[in-house]
């Protein structure tokens, strides 16, 4: 299965109407970047990517040539003076989402797993809000460590630490989470 992505730089093809072409209407004002992430999420549906207008520049191609086409990744911007095992934890591991989905959290469990024997302090415990990653500190017990998403916006506990927020371009992508479904965060 086969899909089109367009350039936003692009000044001409594939029709004399420079309006690009796109499989998917509501992409026809994303960033190719954005188009792109979007058909990754779609989890194997899509076999091929197309650029369907010429030319993408330099900056564009850049872009969509960095991301994995495997995996979901989130562009993310981290609170300042984070540890290095919470660094850890939000780039280094490969996190899936629970298969027992609620509508409030995506949930990866096995940084929880893998660094229980970590302290992990409170840091940033402010409201969330969508698109906010958490990471739960030493006051939530035997969920310390576990990496969540917001999916809504609602009031923190006074336990979970806000650790980064996902890319306003990227909120988007939370809905196509699948259980079960991995992803990853790049540093923006």
């Amino acid at each position: 299965t086969a899909a089109f992505i367009t350039s936003l730089s692009a000044s001409f093809g594939p029709w004399p109407v420079v309006d690009g072409l796109v499989t998917l209407e509501f992409m026809r004002q994303l960033s190719i970047r954005q188009q792109l992430k979007y058909f990754i999420s779609l989890n194997g549906l899509i076999d091929d990517v197309y650029i369907s207008n010429c030319f993408a520049n330099k900056d564009e191609l850049k872009s969509i040539s960095s991301l994995n086409r495997d995996v979901l990744e989130f562009d993310i911007a981290i609170i300042r003076d984070l540890g290095e095992i919470e660094k850890k934890i939000i780039f280094d591991e490969l996190h899936f989402n629970r298969g027992d989905v609620n509508e409030y959290l995506i949930r990866s469990t096995m940084p929880r797993v893998k660094y229980a024997e970590h302290s992990f302090k409170l840091l940033n415990a402010r409201d969330m809000k969508r698109g906010d990653v958490i990471i739960e500190s030493d006051l939530y017990g035997s969920y310390k460590g576990e990496l969540q998403i917001a999916l809504k916006d609602m009031k923190n506990s006074g336990k979970s630490s806000i650790v980064g927020s996902i890319s306003e371009s990227d909120l988007f992508l939370l809905d196509r989470i699948k259980p079960w479904q991995k992803f990853k965060f790049i540093n923006n």
